[in-house]
């Protein structure tokens, strides 16, 4: 069987990486499209994955809309001389549009029930729609998926990350970071190109909190993309963390990790590392998820996250890795037979 993959986003990089491995493994050919954003083509390449780059992602309204097109079109030619028995992809909009239209059996993996444009555009033509167990049906019903088409698993797919991850205890060092205090908190600024999230570009609800704990912790930031680097590069409380980069071990080293985004933050909470969601967009399922296993803490108020982030940085013990050792192992229910 010849599956064709559509990778569209750096967290989709880590999560197909070990199914590839899986497929390729169990003697199926696959053949890989990729998206130029972030650091997916880089991590690709780190991962040796093959794959054929088509088109790019945009910025605004127009711009997103006429690279989708572009690359629809694209997707298209090749597929079409490729000729695959199923195409499978996370939170791709271009891939169940040219599946549907070639006649291919598709395989969408969805975490996000508030994208709803691109959920709009996608669930209705999708065969199989994989989803945590925690989401809603209703909310992706009233986007026009058909309720035979879910396939529903337990956890979330950020599991999937950790498949053969080897901690790297002197990442610290290799990353040669000159640390004054004790206690450090690496973060991640919110998704501003993303549809689903109403933002300002050329801000961060992060900023206000790092003014507060630079005086407490040494501040790590990982960065989406250049122009969102500039909003921190003048601020003298933080250090700048360049993608790609081990951000498994560096999450896992950290004292505390706080997050505007959603991938990471679900991360740091396998890994035990005290997260906080401060993520300005609707909850996500998939992160009330960890809230209520105790693993995650959220809150959009700034003087509330720097309360918390003192009073974890000052009372982290080994408790809450326990609680999240038994969650990874409660969480693991084969997921891979959905592809197989």
């Amino acid at each position: 069987m010849k599956i064709w993959i559509d990778i569209v986003n750096a967290p989709h990089a880590w999560f197909f990486k070990s199914i590839i491995k899986f497929l390729e493994k169990e003697g199926e050919e696959v053949f890989i499209t990729a998206r130029k954003f972030g650091d997916v083509l880089q991590l690709l390449d780190i991962f040796n994955i093959q794959y054929t780059k088509v088109g790019s992602h945009g910025a605004t309204l127009e711009q997103k809309l006429l690279r989708s097109t572009e690359r629809v079109y694209k997707l298209s030619k090749i597929i079409a001389k490729e000729k695959p028995d199923i195409a499978v992809s996370k939170h791709s909009i271009e891939l169940p549009r040219v599946s549907f239209g070639l006649g291919i059996p598709s395989v969408y993996v969805l975490d996000n029930e508030h994208a709803i444009a691109a959920n709009k555009l996608t669930l209705p033509l999708c065969d199989k729609i994989v989803i945590p167990k925690v989401m809603d049906v209703w909310d992706l019903l009233k986007t026009g998926a058909e309720p035979n088409s879910l396939v529903r698993y337990n956890g979330t797919s950020e599991v999937i990350h950790f498949n053969d991850f080897h901690y790297n205890p002197s990442i610290f060092n290799d990353l040669d970071l000159d640390l004054k205090k004790d206690k450090t908190i690496l973060m991640r600024p919110e998704p501003v190109l993303a549809s689903y999230l109403d933002a300002d570009c050329t801000k961060s609800v992060l900023s206000p909190i790092i003014d507060i704990l630079g005086d407490y912790a040494n501040i790590l930031m990982i960065p989406r993309f250049k122009e969102q680097q500039e909003i921190f590069t003048d601020n003298e409380n933080i250090t700048i963390i360049k993608p790609p980069v081990d951000s498994f071990s560096l999450m896992k080293r950290c004292d505390l990790v706080i997050g505007a985004g959603g991938t990471m933050n679900r991360e740091a909470a396998l890994l035990g590392t005290p997260v906080i969601s401060c993520y300005p967009g609707k909850l996500l399922a998939v992160d009330g998820f960890y809230i209520n296993k105790g693993v995650m803490k959220r809150s959009n108020n700034v003087d509330e996250v720097v309360d918390m982030a003192l009073e974890l940085l000052m009372n982290h013990n080994s408790e809450k890795k326990i609680k999240t050792d038994d969650l990874l192992n409660i969480m693991i229910d084969n997921i891979y037979g959905i592809f197989n």
